[in-house]
């Protein structure tokens, strides 16, 4: 094992009751969705920003509000349109006169982003320099003005979504912003039952009463939890050979990856598969990862970070493709990944 400590039982239960506590109140207001939520929730106990994409009238907004309401934290809506401006989500510096002495200094006003869940609504809808804003929050947790440096709060939670179906007047994501999502998560129509279920609800009288369920201490208490779980050198390998079989450059990569992707995920996409899985693992009470923690993390942590060339987007082919079938055809028992002549050459690269 790389890591030798255990994670106590006593431990262990604390994440799987407060993943049934928030899913109480998500049913609430929420119908469905069931692993969007999951996925939400693994992206907040590991420490790291989510990207929701999906069609208008999805609930993408109420999820994340409501999440807000459940953890008792501070939250902020940016809605980003346009004209959007750099300083409107960071905060800017305002000349203020002392009434006392007529002295003049200037002074830090916060912008939205000081909040400890901060909402990037249509994230896509405004140019990249107002997204590159977000950059330095998302992954130092600070925020650089001038030549001072303003420490975010913890914990420190962005969710964005965007709608992939309008392109007028949008933007699209650079890779750069897009790599400091842990997740992309996909947004999908619910179920028939589920969609009667959201007509009765939103059409009748109706009345949800969202209770808090866990304090900014408590969850960063649990996101340190989350790094205490062991991961065997097989779970770690089997999370990199899935990394490294999408880059196009490495040798023994599979032939249907080189014929359809540009370019593939780098170490960040290794390091999320390994704390998702490990927060995964704790959500499902086990205090160990295992090979179904990564491949059901395969989709959200790679997806955003495989770039598919012209061939594959006319094709229809599109990168949870190209995931699905890497998990498929990738052994998860050890001795066929480390006999398998293939991926020794991975092993050696």
């Amino acid at each position: 094992m790389s890591e030798a400590s255990e994670v106590s039982p006593e431990l262990t239960e604390k994440l799987g009751v407060a993943r049934e506590k928030l899913l109480s109140q998500f049913a609430q207001v929420i119908v469905g969705q069931e692993e969007v939520l999951e996925q939400l929730m693994i992206c907040l106990f590991s420490r790291g920003h989510c990207l929701l994409e999906g069609v208008p009238g999805l609930a993408k907004t109420l999820m994340i509000s409501t999440l807000a309401r459940t953890l008792n934290l501070s939250f902020k809506r940016i809605q980003f349109t346009p004209d959007l401006m750099p300083a409107d989500i960071t905060g800017t510096e305002i000349l203020q006169e002392d009434r006392a002495t007529g002295a003049r200094e200037f002074r830090f006003l916060e912008g939205p982003i000081f909040s400890n869940v901060v909402l990037a609504d249509e994230i896509n809808r405004t140019p990249p320099k107002t997204q590159a804003a977000l950059l330095e929050a998302m992954q130092e947790r600070q925020v650089s003005v001038g030549n001072t440096r303003h420490p975010l709060a913890d914990p420190f939670f962005v969710l964005a979504t965007q709608n992939p179906i309008e392109q007028e007047g949008t933007y699209t994501l650079p890779e750069a912003q897009q790599d400091r999502f842990m997740f992309k998560v996909f947004v999908k129509y619910p179920s028939f039952e589920e969609e009667m279920e959201i007509a009765r609800r939103t059409t009748g009288k109706f009345s949800d009463t969202i209770e808090p369920v866990l304090t900014g201490e408590e969850i960063i208490e649990l996101q340190q939890l989350v790094r205490q779980v062991p991961v065997g050198d097989h779970i770690l390998r089997y999370a990199l050979l899935l990394v490294r079989q999408t880059r196009t450059g490495e040798p023994g990569v599979p032939g249907f990856v080189r014929e359809n992707v540009d370019w593939g995920a780098g170490p960040r996409a290794v390091q999320y598969l390994i704390l998702g899985g490990k927060a995964r693992a704790l959500l499902y009470g086990r205090s160990h990862v295992t090979t179904e923690d990564i491949q059901a993390l395969a989709c959200p942590v790679l997806r955003h970070r495989i770039g598919n060339n012209f061939a594959a987007e006319s094709e229809g082919i599109t990168s949870d493709h190209i995931v699905e079938r890497l998990v498929k055809e990738t052994p998860t028992k050890e001795d066929e990944l480390t006999n398998d002549a293939r991926f020794k050459t991975l092993f050696a690269s």
